[in-house]
């Protein structure tokens, strides 16, 4: 797909005030269009979400300069994947954990490269160097905590503390008991804190 791609045919309002259908169009429709290669209704999803992903990613890497680059590379995941998704209407929480993934990698990779300038997190000017440094290695600790979850606990605890989702909102998502969902999302806890203690 062409640079610009998404940003084209798919305006909410046109110079004479007419609205695209599309734009009011629930996520099922949106993103079915989409999946059939309509970038116009994947413009929509990109125009919709975009603001959302970007606040996702944010807790994770907290003001990093990668932030845009995260979100537009869940985006052209989402573009590729789009057809394999076996219900559109949940291409909402579907965007959130490629979004995690993305973040996570991030993370995941400045950690690995002892390259920690690239995760950067908002503090006062009167902060200590030595307690902004802290801060990003805590970062980047979580994220490779959370890299080592089973995928499933990982995804429970990144739609539920991140996405900020409700338990049945969770259940709904992955098609299980809230029992199971309790279990997941305990686990998942016990085993960053474990891994976190040093951070605590």
């Amino acid at each position: 797909m062409g640079e610009g791609a998404f940003e084209s045919g798919g305006r909410g309002m046109s110079s004479e005030g007419y609205r695209d259908p599309l734009s009011a169009a629930d996520d099922r429709i949106v993103a079915s269009r989409a999946a059939d290669g309509d970038t116009a209704a994947f413009a929509v999803l990109v125009r919709r979400y975009t603001p959302m992903m970007r606040a996702y990613a944010r807790r994770l890497l907290r003001g990093t300069a990668e932030l845009d680059d995260v979100v537009q590379d869940a985006f052209i995941t989402a573009w590729e994947q789009l057809p394999k998704l076996d219900d559109p209407g949940k291409v909402k929480s579907w965007l959130m954990r490629i979004t995690s993934r993305k973040a996570i990698d991030r993370i995941r990779a400045a950690r690995t490269h002892a390259d920690l300038t690239a995760v950067d997190p908002p503090a006062p000017d009167r902060t200590a160097p030595s307690r902004q440094a802290e801060a990003r290695a805590g970062i980047a600790a979580l994220g490779d905590a959370l890299q080592q979850l089973p995928a499933t606990q990982r995804e429970c605890w990144v739609l539920r503390e991140i996405g900020g989702y409700t338990y049945e909102e969770i259940a709904d998502e992955f098609g299980v008991p809230l029992s199971t969902v309790r279990g997941l999302l305990a686990r998942a806890r016990k085993d960053i804190i474990v891994r976190m203690e040093q951070w605590r």
